[in-house]
């Protein structure tokens, strides 16, 4: 019987540290004992699983190196705004940005993820 709850799981080199990242960036609370994050109510999650051997995702996308396998999406008002404060926290910006109304960021262990505009 499945009991709702949901979640995505990013490898990592430090599970706790990325977990850190993502509460900050997104105003979530830590869970799990620091290696999940979540918006405080509802069923859904992010885990992050320490991996020795973790390689980052190449972006974009290039033959023979990590690929990504996911990416989260996160919606803002301000767009230059939640970006500076995503470099802040510890993230950097990605080199390759194809659209205009969206931020392709990488995380402290390189996992990209995109700020967008959103309109609402």
């Amino acid at each position: 019987m499945l009991t709702g709850w949901w979640g995505v799981v990013l490898d990592a080199p430090d599970s706790r540290k990325l977990a850190r990242f993502y509460a900050d960036l997104l105003g979530w609370e830590l869970i799990n004992d620091g290696e999940a994050v979540h918006p405080g109510e509802g069923t859904s999650y992010i885990a992050f699983q320490t991996s020795s051997d973790y390689e980052p995702p190449a972006w974009p996308n290039a033959a023979g190196k990590q690929q990504m396998m996911l990416h989260v999406d996160v919606g803002v008002t301000g767009l230059d705004e939640e970006v500076a404060r995503a470099v802040e926290l510890g993230a950097t910006v990605a080199d390759f940005q194809p659209q205009d109304d969206v931020r392709v960021m990488l995380d402290p262990a390189g996992h990209p993820f995109c700020l967008y505009l959103d309109a609402g």
